[in-house]
């Protein structure tokens, strides 16, 4: 607690610097009721036991601070350091899971200890999807543990507790992911189905760059260079709740550049052609934008429609599910079974670390070394 003497009307007052549990931080004017010729030590003997009383209050108040009420902090906090998908990915999880559960618990802050958020892990980990149908996946835990224990670690940081009982909280173990795609021939077969649909520049794009959805709907037209021939991904469109377009990449090695392959740089003239035409033909109705992948009047794709279109263009020309990220999946099990290294497949999917890449398409790498294995026992069985 802060305070200072500020004189008003000649008189002196006491100007306290206040925070309240939810965060929210004002000034408070308080009348010494002391002129201010000759009174100075008085007003200042005052503005000592004012501060002492209000941080009495302060503590008492921080006693009785609910755990659910730590945590709509943290997530206020958030919204000044993080970006808007992010805080929507916070704000989503919080809202759906955590603050009905700890709501309805009413427990304070300083009650919450290992044994509480463990039984909330548990929980979530049993019975914690919202259409009744069982529990959280592993993956899904660890973006919950994430909040718990950063809204404990500023709890920390503020002194309102004296340390983290995240530190030992015990989640599922992580299952290996699989990740599902398409083979060389699956995809020639989708790319033909789909060829005279609206999303078929998009599906393209995507299949033969491995992109994310948010890269490809991020594309405009200052990501290609005709004369270069290149392809630069610098700007997302991401949505959790609502869409967010972002000048910047996921990460520092998602901006990357591709060579245009003929057929796209085709392609990719073309949709610049027919979008001049229909500037022309909507006029003053066209939403203008430098987004290269949107509908005739100039209105971009959303995420969710991509998404969802996508799945419905599969059930319609009876291919085999996958999702729309399997797209970028599929590319990569395209590289891996054409020889490309893992290195290679990190460098074209914009992945940060390696591990991500041999985490997901490690088993696909050992497939393609069979070869190799067995150039190895073919020579030194010629030297047995």
């Amino acid at each position: 607690m802060t305070g200072s003497l500020q004189i008003k009307n000649d008189k002196y007052y006491i100007v306290l610097d206040v925070s309240s549990v939810k965060g929210k931080r004002r000034q408070k004017w308080i009348s010494t009721g002391y002129t201010a010729k000759g009174n100075k030590k008085k007003a200042e003997q005052m503005l000592r036991e004012t501060i002492t009383e209000y941080e009495k209050k302060a503590i008492q108040e921080t006693t009785n601070m609910l755990f659910s009420d730590a945590v709509r902090l943290w997530v206020k906090e958030s919204a000044l350091r993080v970006d808007a998908v992010t805080l929507q990915g916070y704000t989503t999880l919080v809202e759906s899971h955590i603050l009905p559960y700890f709501d309805e618990l009413g427990i304070k802050l300083v009650e919450t200890d290992r044994r509480v958020l463990q039984r909330y892990i548990d929980e979530k980990y049993q019975n914690g999807r919202k259409d009744g149908k069982g529990g959280l996946s592993p993956r899904s835990l660890r973006l919950h543990k994430n909040v718990l224990y950063q809204t404990m670690q500023n709890s920390v940081r503020d002194g309102l507790i004296s340390n983290n009982p995240c530190e030992f909280l015990i989640l599922p173990q992580m299952q290996r992911f699989e990740a599902q795609f398409y083979n060389e021939e699956q995809l020639v077969k989708l790319l033909e189905a789909v060829k005279g649909e609206p999303l078929f520049p998009v599906i393209k794009l995507t299949a033969v760059y491995g992109l994310r959805r948010s890269e490809v709907l991020g594309l405009k037209w200052d990501s290609v260079d005709f004369v270069a021939g290149t392809l630069t991904i610098k700007h997302t469109v991401s949505k959790v709740t609502r869409a967010v377009e972002k000048d910047k990449t996921k990460n520092a090695s998602s901006r990357r550049s591709f060579p245009l392959i003929p057929e796209i740089q085709s392609m990719l003239l073309e949709l610049k052609k027919r979008e001049a035409e229909n500037r022309r033909a909507f006029g003053k109705e066209y939403a203008s934008n430098d987004y290269i992948l949107k509908w005739d009047d100039g209105r971009p794709f959303s995420p969710d429609y991509v998404s969802q279109k996508f799945s419905r263009l599969l059930e319609i020309h009876g291919l085999p599910h996958i999702r729309f990220h399997e797209l970028r999946h599929s590319c990569a099990s395209f590289l891996i079974n054409s020889g490309f290294t893992l290195k290679d497949v990190q460098e074209w999917l914009g992945h940060a670390d390696i591990k991500m890449t041999a985490n997901i398409y490690g088993h696909l790498d050992v497939a393609r070394k069979q070869g190799m294995a067995d150039r190895l026992s073919e020579s030194l069985s010629r030297t047995g």
